[in-house]
């Protein structure tokens, strides 16, 4: 069920965060004395891009102070669900947790309806963690929540949010090229209308791959496969969006686009267009990609007064 509304933040003081390398394998650390710089250019130009396609964007803008480094990954703090609701996640580098800013929030509540929140980042004290859509990829249609777990994502938690709204986990581990769990689940698929994009190679249990590819099946979606070097390109950080006439695109960076085969472009433009966007100084200083900047935003607009 794709989005039509989305939030994203405009950043400020963007850069590498050593706090979040320590398990996110796709970071580099680069020398480049103006990744703020490049990076504003990549958000402005990839909101240029979803808006010329009829997708409504709120653009928030970053503080400098607390410095937030990532909080041009919103999606991973925050999530907007049918009923109104927002829930609040708990996240494992203290200075993310300082993401969820006040003014943030107040933007959304001017511009949608919020019903109820729920906040989870007490889980931190406990040092459990759930990363919101990075942690899990949502089929907001069937009500799966796809969890790859890592220190980031926790099993205790990815039930209590499946028990707080209705959803089925389904759980397993997924390893990188080096053997390391891979830290965020959207990175290595992603669940559109009527197919998953999917790094199945990266699920070494051939027990668990089997579950996971069977229950795609039984959802109803076709499975399309994506390798462990495309993963890496970030082939598996997208996200399918809707714009104000309803017609659905495949949202990702370039590195991802080009690092797919023709014959996969060729099957996933046969469902939609694609929409993509150089992010490179994103993708290679904050280890994530297209689908990490974009929260959807489920909430009803409000009336105009």
């Amino acid at each position: 069920m794709a989005a039509s509304h989305l939030l994203m933040i405009r950043p400020v003081r963007f850069g590498y965060n050593a706090e979040t390398a320590v398990n996110n394998a796709f970071q580099v650390h680069t020398s480049s004395g103006n990744a703020q710089e490049m990076a504003l250019q990549e958000f402005d130009a990839f909101v240029v891009k979803l808006r010329q396609f009829g997708v409504d964007v709120t653009v928030v803008n970053d503080t400098p102070e607390p410095h937030t480094p990532d909080s041009i990954f919103p999606n991973n703090w925050i999530s907007f669900h049918h009923d109104g609701s927002v829930v609040l996640y708990p996240m494992y580098a203290h200075n993310r947790r300082q993401e969820r800013k006040a003014h943030v929030l107040q933007a959304i509540a001017d511009k949608f309806v919020v019903a109820n929140s729920t906040n989870l980042a007490h889980y931190e004290d406990e040092a459990i963690f759930l990363e919101g859509t990075g942690s899990m990829v949502l089929d907001r249609q069937q009500y799966l929540a796809y969890a790859c777990i890592s220190a980031r994502t926790h099993t205790t938690l990815l039930e209590t949010f499946c028990t707080l709204k209705g959803y089925k986990a389904i759980a397993f581990t997924a390893l990188d090229q080096q053997g390391g769990q891979i830290y965020h689940t959207n990175v290595m698929m992603c669940v559109a209308d009527s197919y998953v994009v999917i790094c199945l190679e990266s699920i070494a249990d051939p027990a668990e791959r089997t579950m996971v590819h069977n229950t795609i099946v039984q959802s109803g979606k076709a499975v399309v496969e994506i390798s462990l070097a495309q993963m890496n390109a970030f082939a598996g950080n997208m996200l399918q969006v809707q714009n104000d006439q309803q017609q659905k695109a495949l949202v990702m960076s370039t590195q991802a686009f080009e690092a797919l085969k023709p014959e996969q472009v060729a099957q996933l433009a046969a469902y939609n267009p694609i929409l993509h966007s150089s992010l490179l100084t994103i993708e290679t200083n904050g280890g994530g990609s297209a689908r990490c900047m974009m929260a959807e935003v489920y909430l009803p607009l409000r009336q105009p007064a």
